[in-house]
């Protein structure tokens, strides 16, 4: 009763405060869940609300899933809105209606698993102001509708300065574009493509080039107002997803636009490819042509087969630290020939490096990163994916940075205990991925009593870890259990009940949880589902990842309805008893909470991976 009288009170001071104050102190620094909340409150509260909501230029709404009905009562009121950021998983092209507004000046629409290529038309015609535009949409299987829908956008957004298009495909391989001949607005400065053809690229490059040459050109699908050459279009960040990068591609994008200050280039090619059409030291020597080059990406991915780059090594590193000694951020994957010296060449001539990332690399050791202190760069980002021969003395050697903020040693599986220690004294390290290491409570007991202010931490496949190591992690009395916010504790069999009551009970800034493949129980349900009736102190847990978790009973679905688990944006449960026998519950509780986010299929927190294959109606 006294607790009840307390809000009451604070309620009613919040009230007398002037209107104005309110809005401008209080209302206009929540964020967008929050606003909405307090509107409910009563008739004077929903009002101020409307009346800050026209005041807002910005908003994010990427953390859930909104439908159209929740879309339209948030942003319908909002009318001098400038960026909206926007998860379109439960969107089709009819509810953007109310978002396409001529003022709009940044557009991020992500995880439009429901959107046609109508949507780029609908975008040229209703936002002519845009600057920035991001678009991640489904392979829709029409080259034509594709091409015109698309041209139509580009024609319409002349002002547009950041293109992103991300094409996802429902089957494995499928590729949206069969040809990127579009018009390219002159004012654009950073464009990024998924899923292009190498040879449609090089084609690009070649119509550039002409452009310089006439200055203009137009043809039925292509028109390059002025070239990359002149004062007017400079492209400056370039992101590719392709089919093969070779040579020829570097050649041609260094010959064409040399004002590049980021070049990310990803391949996933279906084989090995033929030696005249493959990456090799020589196209490396084209980077030469980027004089203000700060950002380099060469990636090949084993999504698809088991291929990388054979044909670069050691020597094609030298010739990359020596034309390129301006990068910032380096980041290598599937250089398979490439050893110590070739890596340890750019980090000793890249004197500005600040991001250093090598995936899969199979002759990367602990000799590349011998003596840290050598290093005139400092490293503030720092991962190593994959890396089989990298031991705890590499992690030793990289602690000496005390700049450090990111350290990702995800499969990196000769990581051991000797090395926590290190690591506990980087008052820097806000991420931490020890993903497949060989660590064990004992070292956790080091990390739990260090002063770094990690936020996310990773321990999927930690297998020797157990209860009593996440009960050292938050009873350690170190800085992690104040700030740690994202926690995955994934295929860790060794981790029950009681590891998750310990994180209800301490971990009070947790928002995200990964408990995917763990032998827990409805028990833990319970736990996460009341811990901030136990604790008012712990925040809303956000995300929660309870894939193959086969522990758990339908009974468990109780613990899913209102009010349990209060702000909760998106829950993964494929592989369970409550996927298989619970549908006409998760249904209704969908239907109840309609900003919860159900995901069946298996995708990794916030389906980031996997939104192109949520159809309609999802879920049921």
């Amino acid at each position: 009763m006294e607790q009840k009288k307390q809000i009451e009170e604070r309620r009613m001071g919040l009230e007398r405060l002037p209107s104005s104050l309110l809005i401008e102190e209080v209302l206009l620094k929540l964020e967008i869940e929050a606003l909405c909340s307090v509107s409910c409150v009563n008739k004077a509260m929903s009002f101020l609300v409307s009346q800050a909501l026209p005041l807002l230029s910005s908003i994010n709404l990427s953390a859930f899933s909104p439908d159209a009905q929740i879309l339209s009562s948030i942003v319908g009121g909002c009318k001098g809105l400038h960026s909206l950021t926007l998860n379109c998983l439960h969107l089709d092209n009819l509810s953007l209606g109310v978002i396409l507004v001529p003022h709009l000046q940044e557009l991020n629409l992500l995880s439009c698993s429901l959107l046609s290529y109508q949507v780029f038309t609908s975008i040229g015609e209703a936002c002519p102001n845009l600057r920035v535009l991001v678009l991640e949409l489904v392979d829709q299987c029409s080259t034509e509708a594709f091409k015109t829908n698309l041209d139509q956008m580009l024609n319409g957004c002349l002002c547009l300065e950041s293109f992103s298009l991300k094409i996802r495909g429902r089957d494995v391989g499928a590729n949206a574009f069969q040809s990127i001949d579009f018009f390219l607005p002159s004012a654009l400065k950073s464009m990024k493509l998924q899923s292009v053809l190498e040879q449609d690229v090089i084609r690009l490059m070649d119509k550039i080039r002409v452009g310089a040459d006439r200055n203009s050109v137009q043809t039925a699908h292509v028109s390059i107002p002025v070239s990359p050459l002149s004062s007017v279009f400079t492209l400056q960040r370039l992101s590719l997803v392709l089919d093969a990068i070779s040579d020829e591609l570097i050649m041609a994008i260094s010959g064409n636009l040399p004002t590049l200050v980021e070049l990310d280039l990803e391949d996933r090619p279906v084989k090995q490819p033929l030696p005249n059409h493959d990456l090799t030291n020589t196209g490396l020597q084209y980077l030469a042509s980027f004089h203000h080059l700060m950002g380099l990406s060469l990636i090949r991915s084993r999504h698809n087969q088991q291929v990388s780059f054979k044909r670069v090594n050691d020597m094609g590193m030298f010739l990359l630290s020596e034309v390129c000694k301006g990068l910032e951020s380096v980041r290598l994957c599937g250089f398979s020939k490439v050893s110590d010296a070739g890596y340890a060449s750019i980090l000793h001539s890249c004197l500005k490096l600040k991001k250093f990332e090598a995936r899969n690399a199979f002759f990367l050791s602990d000799l590349a990163f011998l003596d840290v202190t050598e290093f005139q760069c400092s490293l503030v980002e720092v991962k190593l994916l994959s890396c089989s021969l990298i031991t705890s003395e590499t992690v030793k050697q990289l602690t000496r940075s005390r700049v450090l903020e990111v350290l990702d040693l995800c499969g990196c599986r000769s990581i051991a205990d000797s090395c926590l220690g290190s690591i506990s004294s980087l008052r820097s390290l806000s991420m931490l991925n020890l993903a497949g290491a060989d660590i064990t409570d004992y070292g956790l007991s080091f990390l739990a009593q260090g002063i770094p202010s990690i936020t996310h931490l990773c321990l999927r496949h930690c297998e020797r870890v157990t209860d009593e190591g996440i009960s050292f992690l938050f009873h350690g009395g170190g800085t992690i259990r104040k700030t740690l916010s994202a926690l995955d504790l994934g295929h860790m069999p060794r981790i029950s009940d009681k590891a998750i009551f310990t994180i209800s009970m301490a971990g009070t800034e947790i928002t995200e949880l990964c408990l995917r493949h763990c032998s827990v129980t409805d028990v833990s349900l319970d736990c996460l589902a009341m811990r901030k009736m136990f604790r008012d102190e712990c925040k809303l847990l956000r995300r929660l990842d309870l894939l193959n978790c086969t522990g758990l009973s339908v009974n468990s679905l109780r613990f899913l309805k209102r009010p349990s688990f209060p702000g909760l944006h998106w829950l993964g449960i494929g592989g369970t008893p409550l996927a298989s026998k619970g549908y006409p519950a998760l249904s209704r509780i969908h239907n109840q909470r309609p900003w919860l986010t159900i995901c069946l299929e298996g995708c990794e927190m916030g389906c980031y991976d996997g939104w192109q294959f949520h159809g309609a109606g999802y879920p049921q």
